[in-house]
């Protein structure tokens, strides 16, 4: 999949690229005029058409340029970068992509980039939380910013109608939004401004925007939206891989992680009973073969299977009164139930007819065990996904060479597991595709 941005300066194409090259793209930026040689090599390629301060036939002219090279190189994704205070010739710039694309293409606009202190509330855009048109670039030379309420900038140099979708529906999570795009384009607004006030918002607008099938949707933003975009939309289309991910921790923090992780996923877990793997009785081979029939069935619906002994309606189990009942020292009990994951886990990928891609553990001891019962020497460290939590590959036994990320069950904040699995995901699309890409 190839993706193609048109940013008109070169700082805004490279902060876009490294957007891009984060999320796994191998990216290039070219300087305008420049052959673009060797592009072959790449995922995704940055064109600064250097027309922020250009007049309107300069700027239109470079931009369909822009989006000509684009073509011949058989992009799937393409991209406006606009400049994080809005000024240059954002709409005439817009205009001039949808008329390239022809009257299927719709523009999502979102200028949003929390990190650099940008946000959209409203359709105002605030600058450290200050009106743009209050702060320097209202003294801008060459092209002052005086106003803040982006659809009326945009309305000023497009000949398209403009529409916003406010802060309520992007609260109200991606269904909403994605009913309100539609809604907006079945209006036959043309360029859609959304408003987002940290990157989960830009990265649900994202998800919202891959389930628009009949239409070509342009991200148009500083960098952000087009990153979230453009892996999720990559995941959408290569998204047949199955992951297995192991989760033995039951501290509140796992559960807040599952929880986030359900919401973005949807997936359906097989809820393993702690009670029953904390036994030398019958009920632990019990409770491994019921765990491994119901996880087998699902993986023939479902991409992501969710292996836990973390329920929301569970109490903590009682170790001290089980090892009273079977006569052995808590720590061999705990050690059950970690064994009881990883044999389940373990019998899913040798049995499951669909191979499975990648594995991810949460809890050092889910992890410890789950080489064991793998017969794993190790396993060989190649990334790092977050502070704590490490990619690599299962080496030896069973499990040799299987992608996984294993993390810490106190670590992290409530996003961190869903963000693994996404890291997994890209490292599993770039195997497949032969490349070898450090996401970091």
């Amino acid at each position: 999949m190839r993706i193609g941005v048109i940013a008109d300066d070169l700082t805004g194409a490279n902060a876009t690229g490294v957007r891009l090259a984060k999320q796994g793209f191998k990216t290039a930026t070219f300087v305008r005029n420049a052959p673009l040689t060797n592009i072959e090599n790449y995922d995704a390629i940055c064109i600064d058409t250097d027309s922020r301060y250009a007049s309107r036939e300069i700027a239109e002219n470079r931009v369909r340029q822009a989006i000509k090279n684009l073509k011949q190189w058989n992009v799937k994704i393409f991209c406006k970068r606009i400049d994080s205070t809005i000024r240059g010739n954002i709409g005439i710039e817009i205009d001039t992509v949808l008329n390239e694309l022809g009257e299927h293409s719709i523009a999502i606009v979102v200028p949003s980039f929390p990190d650099s202190g940008r946000i959209t509330t409203g359709g105002y855009l605030l600058v450290d939380g200050v009106p743009v048109q209050e702060t320097d670039v209202a003294k801008d030379p060459l092209m002052p910013v005086n106003q803040s309420f982006v659809p009326d900038i945009i309305r000023q140099q497009s000949i398209h109608s403009v529409s916003l979708i406010g802060l309520d529906a992007v609260l109200s999570g991606v269904g909403r939004i994605t009913n309100k795009l539609r809604e907006e384009i079945e209006q036959g607004n043309r360029i859609i401004v959304v408003d987002a006030v940290n990157d989960e918002h830009i990265e649900t607008i994202a998800l919202a925007m891959t389930k628009i099938k009949d239409k070509i949707i342009v991200p148009v933003d500083p960098g952000p939206l087009t990153a979230y975009y453009a892996r999720l939309y990559l995941h959408q289309e290569l998204n047949t891989q199955k992951i297995l991910i192991v989760i033995g921790s039951v501290t509140s923090l796992t559960g807040r992680q599952l929880h986030y992780l359900l919401a973005k996923t949807n997936a359906n877990p097989v809820y393993v009973n702690p009670e029953k793997l904390a036994s030398f009785t019958n009920s632990w081979n019990e409770e491994v073969e019921r765990a491994v029939s119901i996880g087998l069935k699902r993986l023939e619906t479902e991409n992501i299977l969710i292996v836990t002994t973390y329920h929301p309606a569970n109490k903590l189990i009682n170790l001290k009164a089980l090892s009273d009942i079977e006569q052995v020292s808590e720590d061999a009990l705990a050690k059950r139930i970690t064994d009881g994951l990883a044999v389940i886990s373990r019998k899913i990928i040798e049995s499951s007819k669909y191979p499975i891609s990648g594995c991810f553990t949460s809890g050092g001891d889910v992890t410890a065990s789950l080489c064991a019962v793998g017969r794993a020497n190790g396993i060989e460290i190649e990334d790092e996904v977050l502070p704590l939590t490490s990619f690599g590959y299962f080496s030896g036994g069973y499990l040799d060479g299987l992608p996984v990320v294993t993390k810490g069950g106190m670590v992290g904040d409530q996003r961190s597991i869903y963000k693994s699995l996404r890291f997994l995901q890209m490292k599993i699309n770039h195997q497949r595709s032969g490349k070898h890409v450090s996401t970091n």
